[in-house]
């Protein structure tokens, strides 16, 4: 079971962290963790999250959710990543594959009143069995202001209903501050990424509102 932490303690964590580098924030979580996990599906800009995790905390647990859906880019991306850091991935895979899905349902539009079963299917699903496997009191996430209107709404330190604090070390982090990141650290990047439950752009997939 995950500590409660009140509004005002997370209000003076993100205070406490104001200007603090992705790997000081990570350490700072660490040490207020007994059981962290990070998630990936390896999109875009993910190798820094990995990358700051990983340099502190090597062998902490990789919940790969992986759709299904994935271009090759991705998957060649994931292989590299995964070598490069020395991942320790626990990959989570819909129940059902995605050629089955696509003969009875195909990929809904965001409109389709099957669209919310899909995301259920291939995402949320997946995401909930490995939480309730790994039962972590933090959660490393690659959220970052601007996004959308939600992740506009937290900070780098947030509190889910299960009382998991959810943090995010590049939360204030732009495009630009990123490729920096990657290029000081020598970590790829890879832009050929297709998210099936996002038909349209700057939504929520529901593993985070």
């Amino acid at each position: 079971m995950s500590k409660r932490y009140s509004s005002e303690q997370v209000a003076q964590f993100n205070l406490d962290l104001v200007g603090k580098s992705p790997v000081e924030i990570v350490t700072w979580a660490i040490n207020h963790s007994e059981s962290p996990v990070v998630t990936t599906n390896f999109r875009p800009y993910e190798g820094a999250i990995l990358h700051a995790v990983t340099s502190v905390e090597p062998s902490i647990v990789v919940v790969w959710c992986d759709t299904g859906y994935n271009t090759p880019n991705t998957y060649k991306h994931a292989e590299e990543l995964i070598a490069l850091l020395g991942l320790n991935i626990d990959l989570y895979v819909p129940k059902q594959t995605s050629s089955h899905r696509d003969a009875v349902m195909g990929i809904p539009h965001i409109d389709d009143p099957m669209h919310k079963e899909f995301t259920s299917q291939v995402k949320l699903e997946p995401f909930k069995r490995a939480m309730s496997v790994h039962q972590p009191d933090v959660w490393f996430t690659n959220l970052r202001k601007g996004q959308t209107a939600f992740r506009d709404s937290i900070s780098i330190v947030s509190q889910g209903e299960d009382g998991v604090l959810k943090v995010s070390p590049f939360y204030n982090h732009s495009d630009e501050e990123l490729d920096l990141y990657l290029k000081e650290n020598k970590i790829p990047n890879e832009h050929k990424y297709f998210d099936p439950t996002k038909v349209l752009g700057n939504r929520e997939c529901g593993l985070h509102n």
